[in-house]
């Protein structure tokens, strides 16, 4: 079981300024040395096939475009952003994921204030990507499958590995966090990752909000 803190993670600054980028997973390409990481930095844009990160940001501004590739975007935290999508303004509301080209001519406004953004990419052809919000209970424990990622947006929940299939070392990097599959459950953070499993899926209880995000290969 492997837990990515967000407290951990490194902020990378926009080239604009106007914000900052923790990411959180990526999976690079296949002419790239690198496979899939958690909790790891590139400073290469769109050396990747997919990449999870949030995003904090502080200014109005036009965001990088990333032709061939697929965005759905999701504020969790700050009241509104409104995204302008090849001259188009789409108000974004907390909680309400939104998908765009990721090669369209884009830009923000913050009527609001600051907002922090939740950014799923996923290149087009190779990978769909999705962001679901579930709200939590702490009495039927919400599964994490392999392929997805549950974050802690807001409440208080911890997390247990499950009982079905066959446990499974998996490899940590920075960031990470790893559980056997007889540990207590353990504690997460506001914004802590949790990354999905077959073996030993990852249960998580507790109140509050999790987004729950999907990488689906796409067959060919």
């Amino acid at each position: 079981m492997q837990i990515i803190r967000f407290a951990d993670l490194k902020p990378q600054p926009w080239r604009n300024g106007g914000g900052v980028t923790r990411e959180l997973a990526s999976h690079r390409g296949a002419a790239s040395p690198d496979g899939a990481s958690a909790g790891a930095t590139s400073s290469d844009d769109g050396a990747w096939d997919w990449r999870v990160s949030i995003a904090d940001v502080t200014s109005a501004g036009e965001y990088s475009p990333f032709p061939g590739m697929e965005r759905v975007l999701t504020v969790v935290e700050g009241e509104l952003l409104l995204l302008s999508v090849d001259g188009t303004e789409h108000p974004l509301e907390k909680y309400r994921p939104f998908r765009f080209p990721g090669g369209a001519a884009s830009s923000s406004a913050l009527p609001t204030g600051d907002v922090r953004n939740l950014n799923v990419i996923a290149r087009e052809g190779a990978f769909k990507a999705y962001t679901s919000i579930v709200e939590l209970s702490k009495k039927r424990a919400h599964p994490v499958f392999e392929g997805q990622l549950g974050i802690l947006l807001q409440g208080q929940a911890a997390v247990s590995p499950g009982n079905a299939g066959q446990n499974s070392a998996g490899q940590e990097s920075s960031g990470q966090e790893s559980g056997g599959q007889d540990s207590a459950p353990l504690a997460l953070g506001r914004y802590d990752s949790v990354v999905g499993s077959d073996s030993h899926t990852p249960e998580i209880l507790g109140r509050g909000f999790l987004a729950v995000v999907s990488i689906d290969p796409v067959a060919g």
